[in-house]
């Protein structure tokens, strides 16, 4: 993996978050030297899953609406289910991911996090993945959907499931590096 030392990456995530969607990131991303901070809807800890199945408890570094796109490298969004299901009716979530994009900042989302590409109108004419289920609501919001681990297009970059995260974070810190 690229060398990401003085790099800032936002991981942004609540309740329900898939497990080793945001540990992975959050452990190889670091490994490379980048600076992680967990941005979620309150200080409260939030709680993972596997497969549905109540995991680990994470604590948040600083509140959403506290993100400033201008102070990152890149955002992450994990999947789960809940978790983004959670965070795409938070105006601040879709802001930040908005302010992201416009910034064509590396933006990241996993499983089903592509969800919350969808709600801020980011999908339209990009190539994408995503978790099976999902894959209408990205054609729908104008994607092209692709099946392959990791999928950049330009500071865009999907992947569709836990397994793909090696491939998720080589892809991250290839964009992140530069």
């Amino acid at each position: 993996m690229k060398d990401l030392s003085g790099k800032k990456i936002l991981i942004m995530a609540t309740e329900g978050f898939e497990e080793l969607e945001l540990t992975g990131p959050r452990d190889l991303l670091g490994e490379a030297g980048a600076e992680i901070t967990i941005a979620s809807v309150d200080r409260n800890p939030f709680r993972g899953r596997v497969k549905d199945e109540p995991t680990i408890w994470v604590q948040p570094d600083k509140l959403i609406g506290e993100a400033d796109a201008a102070d990152y490298d890149a955002l992450v969004l994990p999947g789960g289910v809940i978790n983004p299901d959670q965070l795409r009716t938070n105006e601040e979530a879709i802001a930040l991911i908005k302010a992201f994009d416009e910034a064509q900042k590396p933006l990241a989302a996993i499983c089903h996090g592509p969800w919350l590409l969808v709600e801020a109108d980011v999908v339209k004419g990009r190539k994408v993945t995503s978790w099976p289920s999902i894959r209408t609501d990205l054609k729908n919001a104008g994607g092209e959907v692709v099946d392959k681990e990791a999928c950049t297009d330009g500071h865009l970059i999907t992947s569709r499931n836990p397994d793909d995260v090696p491939a998720f974070c080589e892809a991250i810190a290839a964009a992140v590096a530069g």
